[in-house]
């Protein structure tokens, strides 16, 4: 499938519509991140996935966009939601990644005498890496709690507060999800990793507000310059991950009798409104809950290690959750397609919701400037908040960028650390770096990421979110 790209203004390429493309393609990028090589297969997937029935509009890829299962990471697509279909592929199998950002009353002259000390104490009370488990051990029968109310599971056993709620995407709860269609293996996997990290891009990073360009919308949000702020990025753990496989699996199967030809087997998928698309829907909100659990009790643990750390009380810390959001994700929304109100399956994969001022499901305080979005750089330079807009709802569904986005695949990042003391390297930049997996640092290198600013640049400029804050890093615990 021909995948050559028209220009059609500073930040937007079209991906014509040729074959068996139901719709053109729409790709927001700087015209130099679009020259590398390894653009070619994801925009190669941007097609791909503008062949699939039920798909509106057109098939998006955001700036941080590179290869990814079936989708490109960084796709957004919209499916009529009579007609249209879902697709594993198109959410991850990292359900509900997610990142949430919280503020604090402290600035950096108050945390750099401890700053070893707080990333030490973080490092040992958030558990890290691959197959991590934590101090919560639940019976099925509580799990399958935690799945269907997500956050509000977490906040009622003392992890937080009702106010934490508001900042969460979707209040930290999809309804639909039904325990009883996934996995006994999924159940087990997830049964004793709630409250912990994982491992490789997911962090928890210690920050400083470097730079603020919106006031109004940074002062509803409670930021300020200089301010000291935690992010936390992390998602569904072993339990996502067996629910995508467990869906692939009988999808693959299931996608032969459609009627349909797939361009890519990865590209599995079932009708929305079939018993098999549902069974799918509610399994991925039951990891999309666990996802809210688990950084709603991570940042509860967070908060209270920065207590101990300072020997402050609550009032003096004053950790705020400024917003929790989801970039691996499938959800029934409302969107504006041809003049008329539609109802339609949104898949974002590897891209973020950005809402507009006014939207109802925001909460009073951020119906105001429009919604918080996070969107993290690597460990060693800048992360950047954002506020939604009312073109991105015109144009991508309410969407924008999740992050830098990978430029080197692990086995190409840990070549080029080679010889190299990455953990130095950030502590010469002034970061303190914690990790567990022995090719973590390799593998996680900045220069395996495109450049955050560039990236961040194009979503401002398009208008499709708008820049309101800068952060640096000065400690990260990696998994």
């Amino acid at each position: 499938m021909a995948t050559e790209l028209k220009q059609i203004d500073k930040y937007r390429w079209e991906v014509p519509k040729t074959g068996d493309m139901r719709v053109p393609g729409i790709v927001y990028s700087s015209a130099s991140m679009l020259q590398a090589d390894k653009q070619k297969e994801p925009l190669k997937q941007v097609a791909n996935v503008a062949t699939l029935p039920g798909i509106l509009k057109a098939s998006l890829a955001m700036p941080d966009m590179h290869w990814g299962y079936g989708f490109p990471i960084g796709g957004v697509a919209a499916f009529d939601w009579e007609s249209g279909i879902i697709s594993p592929g198109g959410v991850g199998y990292d359900i509900n990644c997610g990142v949430r950002l919280a503020t604090t009353s402290l600035v950096e002259k108050d945390v750099q005498p401890k700053l070893k000390d707080l990333v030490n104490a973080l490092y040992r009370n958030i558990p890290s890496g691959v197959g991590s488990t934590g101090s919560i051990k639940l019976s099925i029968s509580e799990e399958k709690k935690v799945l269907k109310r997500g956050s509000h599971w977490a906040v009622q056993q003392g992890f937080g507060t009702d106010s934490d709620l508001e900042h969460t995407e979707d209040g930290g709860c999809m309804p639909n999800a039904d325990p009883d269609v996934i996995s006994q293996r999924a159940l087990e996997r997830g049964r004793k990793q709630l409250g912990t990290l994982g491992s490789g891009n997911h962090f928890l990073e210690i920050g400083i507000v470097e730079t603020v360009y919106e006031p109004e919308a940074a002062q509803v949000f409670g930021i300020f310059e200089g301010q000291v702020t935690l992010m936390l990025h992390s998602g569904s753990r072993g339990l996502g991950y067996q629910i995508c496989d467990d869906s692939l699996a009988f999808m693959t199967k299931h996608v032969q009798k459609l009627g349909f030809d797939l361009p890519d087997r990865q590209l599995a998928c079932a009708m929305i409104q079939s018993e098999e698309g549902m069974r799918y829907y509610n399994a991925m909100a039951c990891a999309a809950n666990y996802a809210w659990a688990n950084r709603q009790i991570m940042m509860h643990q967070s908060r209270e290690v920065f207590l101990r750390v300072f020997g402050i009380g609550p009032r003096d810390l004053g950790m705020n959750l400024v917003y929790d959001v989801c970039h691996n994700i499938a959800k029934k929304e409302t969107h504006i397609i041809d003049g008329k109100k539609q109802s339609v399956c949104v898949h974002r994969k590897g891209a973020t919701r950005s809402f507009p001022p006014g939207h109802e499901v925001l909460c009073d305080e951020h119906r105001r400037v429009g919604q918080p979005v996070i969107i993290p750089g690597d460990m060693g330079t800048a992360s950047y908040v954002l506020v939604g807009t009312e073109k991105a709802m015109e144009e991508t569904f309410g969407s924008t960028c999740h992050g830098a986005g990978r430029v080197l695949s692990r086995k190409a990042a840990k070549k080029a650390s080679k010889g190299r003391a990455i953990h130095r390297e950030l502590e010469d930049k002034g970061i303190i770096v914690k990790w567990t997996g022995r090719s973590t640092l390799a593998e996680e290198l900045p220069e395996a990421y495109k450049d955050i600013s560039e990236v961040v640049e194009v979503v401002h400029g398009a208008g499709i979110s708008k820049k309101v804050a800068k952060l640096r890093p000065i400690g990260v615990v990696k998994g």
